[in-house]
């Protein structure tokens, strides 16, 4: 049962949107304003990195996001967690190395005292028909 109210889902629709926009600023410290402590992403390629490990890719410029263009398709709230589903591209470059990614992000959100924050978020190529 989505039990969320139209205020808190549209926080979290305005909340995701932004992060898109930092990523591409690629500055750690306000990218990581939008994770939980705890916060894990699984990546396309398979692999599950820390917030720690992820921020610090991203500080001497090891990780550099160029674009990040996802819609929207899914926001549900269940008590206090957040569900955002969004289908788009991602792309930039690691370690020198270009990269883009079609794919679908699945972010878990908790709302606390301080606002909603990313616990994980989960990447999963997408089929360019869907």
């Amino acid at each position: 049962m989505n039990n969320g109210t139209s205020n808190d889902l549209n926080e979290l629709i305005q909340l995701s949107e932004e992060w898109d926009r930092v990523m591409v600023e690629n500055d750690a410290r306000k990218i990581g304003s939008f994770m939980a402590n705890d916060w894990v992403i699984v990546a396309t390629e398979g692999g599950i990195t820390s917030k720690s490990s992820f921020l610090e890719y991203i500080k001497p410029g090891g990780l550099l996001h160029h674009r990040m263009e996802f819609e929207i398709i899914k926001v549900a709230i269940y008590g206090d967690t957040g569900i955002v589903v969004a289908r788009g591209t991602s792309g930039g470059t690691y370690k020198e190395d270009a990269f883009s990614y079609y794919e679908w992000s699945t972010s878990i959100f908790h709302k606390s005292n301080n606002g909603w924050l990313c616990v994980l978020t989960m990447l999963t190529p997408a089929n360019s028909t869907a």
